[in-house]
């Protein structure tokens, strides 16, 4: 059985602030919960209060499985200063420790036409090299996302699952990996069970919504018993996280996912 981490930005909103928001979650039977940002630097991401958070999870028992980096990257648009990102790099891992989190995601920001594409991508593997020495001993995996550019993000460099684990590869660490989004790859019209073949042992984290529409599952028309057979079959056994924008209230919305994930 998988266990699913409701996303806390977009799910169990009706409860109210965010610490409430992973009370309800507990209350409706989840074990762990995932969020964006920390400090709310970025939109769409809003600022969380960390002490009361951090009641909340230590009160229910509740897992955070993942935040966002603050501030999402931006890396290949001139003037390529990445200092800020590095800088910002130290707060988000001692939140991260602090709420017993053990991965941040992190990604590419939009690609930059003056570059070869693989020129970037191998500038991605130099960043989070120096990502990955400056954090290292924090015990902070670094999660790297590709998102679809046809749909939710135009214009971001890394689209394609198989170039994350290029750059997972390249960086080497057993504390980088990559962020496998169900929705995102499907959007793409990528082969699920091909592209986890091909990231055997470097999928550190899987998020999940319906295509079309991003939405809970069964709002679209991926098959869910298939998609999470395909995911135990590659041999991913991590938390899911449920990153999709809800059609229903919370409860009702995670009900499909949570009976196939019961099976799964």
């Amino acid at each position: 059985m998988y266990q699913l981490a409701p996303n806390i930005e977009l799910l169990f909103t009706e409860a109210g602030d965010y610490h409430d928001r992973v009370r309800a979650a507990a209350a409706a039977g989840f074990t762990a919960v995932e969020m964006w940002g920390p400090t709310g630097v970025d939109a769409p991401a809003s600022p969380k209060d960390l002490p009361a958070l951090k009641a909340a999870l230590d009160e229910t028992g509740t897992v955070l499985t993942a935040q966002l980096s603050e501030p999402r990257t931006q890396f290949m648009i001139p003037p390529w200063d990445h200092s800020e990102f590095f800088r910002k790099l130290d707060e988000g891992v001692a939140i991260a420790q602090d709420l017993g989190c053990p991965r941040i995601v992190v990604g590419s920001g939009t690609g930059f036409g003056g570059w070869k594409r693989q020129t970037q991508l191998d500038k991605l593997i130099e960043i989070y090299r120096k990502a990955i020495a400056q954090i290292d001993g924090s015990g902070i995996t670094l999660t790297l996302e590709p998102v679809n550019i046809r749909v939710d993000h135009p214009g971001s460099l890394l689209d394609r699952t198989a170039e994350a684990v290029y750059v997972a590869r390249g960086v080497d660490s057993p504390f980088f990996g990559v962020l496998y989004d169900i929705y995102h790859s499907a959007v793409e019209g990528e082969d699920m069970a091909a592209e986890l073949a091909n990231a055997a042992g470097l999928v550190a984290y899987v998020q999940l919504a319906d295509a079309p529409g991003r939405g809970e599952p069964g709002s679209g028309g991926l098959d869910w018993a298939q998609r999470l057979g395909v995911l135990r079959a590659s041999g991913y056994d991590g938390p899911i996280g449920l990153e999709y924008y809800p059609t229903q209230e919370s409860v009702a919305s995670t009900a499909l996912i949570r009976e196939r994930a019961a099976r799964a």
